[in-house]
């Protein structure tokens, strides 16, 4: 039975026993249950399972050793659910303590598994929330990055700190306004288009775009500003109107 067809009830009995099993295995170093956790069909399982590795690790002051080395041999398991998981119980890890970590993502980002590579995403986004300045750094190292995938995942990654903090990720954006390739641009724009409809974004977002170099990266992303509030209008701080009119407002270069 899948984790939601449980009764609530069942639900929390089921999230002890899994971080029970976990933390068994983690104090006699076995595998057996993490890897059957890690590797359920069910997301929410493995959702279950990662996050307890995260509780364990911030709790369990000694067993914070034994978790990176078990997620150390389980990065290179061949089965990708198992490698997504880990990326996942990194990400929970670095939350609080990056530097430790930092190593997984570095991992993740070539993985030939897409999977994987979108754990890093999810990763650095929750990151971001709760431990910004060392994964800022971290992304920092791969806006030129040769591959071009690379580039746009980090772009990606680091999208929702710039939603409570656009200040914080607008300057490592800038960067990549002269991207050549089609793929990173759209992500750069719709990156920035995320940012600009929360509360107190829309004018850090414009004052910075207008210091921008590429005209026309800036054209393409004030229409994809406009149009984000019109699409997400039941979320944006400002009407479409309202944030057409501060546009309008705004001297572009």
């Amino acid at each position: 039975m899948a984790f939601y067809d449980l009764p609530k009830e069942d639900r929390n009995s089921l999230v002890i026993e899994i971080t029970n099993n976990i933390t068994d295995n983690l104090n006699a170093d076995l595998l057996n249950y993490i890897l059957l956790y890690f590797a359920d069909e069910d997301t929410y399982i493995r959702k279950t399972a990662y996050l307890a590795i995260g509780k364990i690790y911030n709790r369990c002051l000694y067993l914070q050793n034994n978790c990176i080395a078990v997620l150390q041999k389980l990065l290179i398991n061949e089965e990708p659910k198992i490698r997504q998981t880990t990326i996942n119980a990194a990400g929970e890890i670095g939350k609080t303590d990056f530097e430790i970590v930092k190593h997984f993502f570095d991992t993740g980002l070539f993985d030939n598994h897409h999977s994987v590579r979108n754990a890093v995403i999810g990763s650095i986004k929750k990151i971001g929330e709760k431990n910004p300045e060392p994964m800022l750094q971290w992304a920092k190292q791969y806006l030129h990055h040769t591959d071009k995938e690379i580039r746009r995942e980090v772009c990606h990654g680091i999208e929702l700190r710039g939603r409570t903090h656009p200040q914080d990720i607008l300057p490592l954006l800038k960067e990549l306004q002269f991207d050549k390739t089609k793929r990173v641009r759209w992500t750069l724009v719709h990156v920035l288009g995320q940012i600009a409809y929360k509360k107190g974004c829309l004018e850090t977002v414009l004052a910075e775009i207008n210091t921008w170099e590429n005209q026309q990266l800036v054209k393409d992303a004030i229409v994809e500003i406009i149009d984000v509030h019109d699409r997400y209008s039941n979320f944006s701080f400002y009407t479409q109107a309202e944030a057409i009119s501060i546009i309008e407002k705004t001297k572009f270069c």
